[in-house]
């Protein structure tokens, strides 16, 4: 599974040698398994890993537990925005962890919008210094590593909330198009 990540990372060249990859790291499953294939890749492709959380306070204790969480994960936790964050560290690159699922969920967000041919497109692998490696690794793909590594993650409960507009689309529309066809991310 992990394969596919290694993949789009040589095919498209997201991390030059001598690279230095600031990830994102929100504390949930996505985040925590880039961070840690990242780790894990990161002598083979002979980069320097950095990581950043940012806490934007929206769900009160909960939000500082995941903060807790990611500092003792990674034992690093930048109070900064991600550019600003990898100025500090001298990062070049930015690694967030947009999959294929959610790739599959802004293409149908926007489609619901009415957005052009270019929205359509979904989530390019880079834009400027932002790589995304997991474009072609499902959110079921990086929940099985994670158990089967015994890693642990946090769950944002706003990501249940089908009061935001992506919510509805990965719990009502998502479903019904997989049954359609279920390589749909």
């Amino acid at each position: 599974m992990s394969d596919r990540m290694e993949q789009l990372i040589q095919e498209h060249r997201l991390i030059p040698p001598g690279s230095t990859v600031l990830c994102a790291v929100s504390g949930g499953a996505d985040s925590v398994y880039l961070l840690h294939r990242l780790y894990c890749l990161r002598r083979e492709l002979d980069f320097t890993l950095v990581a950043a959380h940012y806490d934007h306070r929206l769900r009160g204790a909960e939000s500082t537990q995941d903060a807790k969480f990611v500092e003792e994960f990674v034992r690093l936790c930048c109070p900064a925005f991600l550019q600003t964050a990898a100025q500090e560290v001298g990062a070049n690159l930015i690694a967030t962890a947009h999959n294929a699922s959610d790739n599959a969920e802004t293409v149908l967000l926007h489609l619901g919008r009415g957005s052009g041919l270019r929205g359509l497109a979904g989530m390019p692998p880079k834009r400027g210094n932002l790589i995304r490696p997991l474009l072609t690794t499902s959110r079921a793909e990086i929940v099985a590593y994670l158990e089967a590594n015994g890693v642990a993650h946090v769950e944002d409960s706003s990501n249940t909330d089908e009061g935001y507009a992506r919510n509805r689309i990965r719990r009502q529309v998502v479903p019904v198009l997989r049954q359609l066809n279920p390589r749909l991310t």
